[in-house]
Order: structure tokens, then sequence, then C-alpha cells
């Protein structure tokens, strides 16, 4: 049976592959973002790795579109 999209587990996201998502910025750039708490959500790993959902992500870029409605 297939696995209901409210349970299927999210898509995590490495530093490196949501770095190549947002044209290859620089890994700098997403940790000043991340600072300044504009870069999107994040959640640390127990290994203290960085992972992003890919929803979180989708939902970032989309309010950040240029003529999206506020």
């Amino acid at each position: 049976m297939a696995r209901d999209a409210r349970t299927r587990p999210a898509e995590l996201l490495t530093v490196r592959q949501v770095l190549d998502e947002l044209g290859g910025i620089s890994r700098r750039t997403f940790y000043r973002w991340r600072e300044l708490r504009l870069a999107p959500a994040c959640i640390r790993l127990p290994n203290g790795e960085l992972r992003v959902r890919r929803d979180v992500l989708n939902d970032w870029l989309e309010e950040r579109a240029e003529g999206a409605a506020s």
C-alpha cells in the first residue's frame, strides 16, 4: 500500500543542496542569512549537521518571489 502524503517523511536537503538550489550562493552567505534570520528554517541533526525540509525551502522561495502578494 502506498504511503499517504501526510505520513511520508519530508525530504531533507543538505546545506550544499540548498546552496545549489539557490543558484550557487556561498556557504558564508547562507550562514550570514541564518544569523540575520533571513534563511529558511533549518533542522539541526544530532551530529550537528543542518538540513532544510524541501517544503520549507519551497515556501521560503515563494514568499520571496517578486510580485508575490503580501
